[in-house]
């Protein structure tokens, strides 16, 4: 039973179990039912088992869970009782098919002009958020960025999970912890982003931002520190409003008057990316946040943007042209294109 689940994961982007008769797959991004058929009992002994090696566990006060597998896939179950009936279980495999923003090219999912320019981007210390549905390849892209990043910098990280996956000499990946049987030794995402600033690190990437965490990262990327991070949104408009929103669940104490402003003095890149109908990744917009705000509404600056012929140069410029010019990029002789008057 469990070598045929692994078969069908190394074959398969993720894999999940609805019920024991109807195990499904993705494969290029589109699901199918597979012949599987297990039992009640065989499902609960492979979570079991997968979870072993874990440290994490999963019972009736703590009915979520989400784990890495030694192989590094990603294992996420709801118990029954949550999930109506038995257990859903989720296997996702990480498939390494990008490493670097020139991977990304090959694969049809962006232009030589916009992997340069998210690489001078990168190396300038400009701040980037990664955005999209999931599967659209936030993470892929994540990595794709990280590899770009100087040598001499050095990267802290945080994640729900360790997902991340790039060569660095000087990184430290930093992940979340459920809490133990007392109750007591959580360790959440807003703890490790505070805690990454104080490893001395020159950049600080956060896997996802989901909850008040992006208080902590705002204000981090606010005070000069560069970095990166992935949240799920629509298009890059919809990522910059959720990030001015997420900080508000931090606290009464803090308002829309002060996040705002701040979200788009500390974020300079949105890259959004989304599924074709064919189920292939591409990046469908690179947006520039200049820092302006105008009634309660962050300005951007359209970079790249897909249309039929694919991803095409726009006429927008990027902020921050004295970060470039300190790296010593010329940016507008990176962005020039004949066909953008």
């Amino acid at each position: 039973m469990l070598t045929e689940v692994r078969r069908n994961v190394h074959s398969r982007e993720e894999i999940w179990i609805n019920d024991p008769s109807r195990v499904f797959v993705a494969r290029a991004g589109r699901h199918e039912l597979t012949s599987t058929i297990l039992t009640s009992g065989q499902v609960a002994e492979l979570v079991e088992r997968m979870l072993k090696t874990s440290g994490r566990r999963i019972d009736v006060s703590q009915p979520f869970v989400d784990a890495m597998l030694p192989d590094g896939h990603r294992l996420h179950v709801v118990l029954e009782g949550i999930s109506r009936g038995f257990s859903a279980v989720n296997i996702r495999k990480f498939v390494l098919r990008a490493a670097q923003l020139g991977d990304l090219v090959r694969l049809g999912s962006l232009t030589q002009q916009a992997a340069d320019f998210l690489s001078a981007a990168v190396l300038a210390g400009l701040n980037i958020l990664v955005a999209g549905a999931t599967q659209a390849g936030k993470t892929t892209m994540l990595n794709c960025l990280a590899a770009a990043v100087p040598g001499g910098d050095r990267i802290v990280s945080a994640e729900e999970v360790w997902e991340l996956r790039f060569a660095h000499a000087d990184w430290v990946p930093l992940q979340c912890r459920q809490a133990g049987l007392e109750g007591t030794g959580e360790v959440t995402l807003r703890d490790l982003v505070r805690e990454a600033l104080r490893m001395r690190p020159t950049r600080v990437i956060v896997g996802e931002v989901r909850s008040a965490e992006a208080l902590d990262l705002i204000l981090a990327l606010n005070s000069g520190l560069p970095g990166m991070a992935t949240i799920h949104a629509n298009s890059a408009r919809e990522a910059l409003v959720k990030l001015c929103t997420l900080p508000l669940l931090a606290g009464e104490n803090i308002s829309s008057r002060f996040v705002v402003p701040t979200v788009a003095a500390s974020t300079d890149i949105v890259v959004h990316l989304g599924l074709d109908t064919r189920g292939v990744r591409r990046v469908n917009e690179i947006v520039a946040v200049p820092g302006r705000v105008e009634h309660d509404i962050i300005e951007t600056e359209p970079l790249f943007v897909r249309g039929a012929e694919g991803l095409v140069r726009t006429a927008g410029m990027p902020g921050r042209l004295d970060s470039f010019e300190r790296a010593g990029i010329d940016v507008h002789a990176l962005l020039h294109d004949e066909r953008v008057r």
